[in-house]
């Protein structure tokens, strides 16, 4: 079948800019409840699951977010950043299912995210990134 817009598709290195982008912000905002809004849940919840020290790990939780959503919108190492990134939508879909007193996205959410990372871990930054591809 023919493609009804076939000029568009010169424009198919915009893609993963967008996927980048948006991710970014998700992760960069995740990251950042991390150590405000939702810090006290997330700590409750580690010490729940037994991942001890619990302050210390979600510090670093909320730090690989801010870093790896700032990476994302800049376009800095991003298979490496969406590579963490579907580890670590993993790890949070896993806490969240396991103390609902934390849940506040639902599978959804996690599905969408887990398919952007995935998505850009296979085709790259994209346009306007510093990652160049070989």
């Amino acid at each position: 079948m023919l493609n009804p817009f076939p000029e568009l598709l010169s424009f198919s290195p915009l893609a993963p800019l967008v996927l980048r982008l948006v991710i970014g912000l998700i992760f960069l905002d995740l990251g950042i409840l991390k150590f405000r809004n939702e810090r006290k849940r997330w700590i409750s919840s580690f010490q729940a699951l037994h991942l001890n020290p619990a302050e210390l790990l979600v510090t670093i939780f909320g730090l690989i977010e801010v870093v790896g959503g700032v990476l994302l919108i800049l376009g800095a190492w991003t298979q490496i950043a969406a590579l963490a990134f579907v580890i670590l939508v993993g790890l949070e879909f896993y806490v969240e299912y396991k103390d609902a007193s934390v849940l506040k996205r639902d599978i959804v959410f996690y599905m969408l995210v887990l398919a952007i990372a995935i998505s850009l871990l296979l085709t790259g930054a994209g346009a306007f990134a510093f990652d160049i591809p070989l």
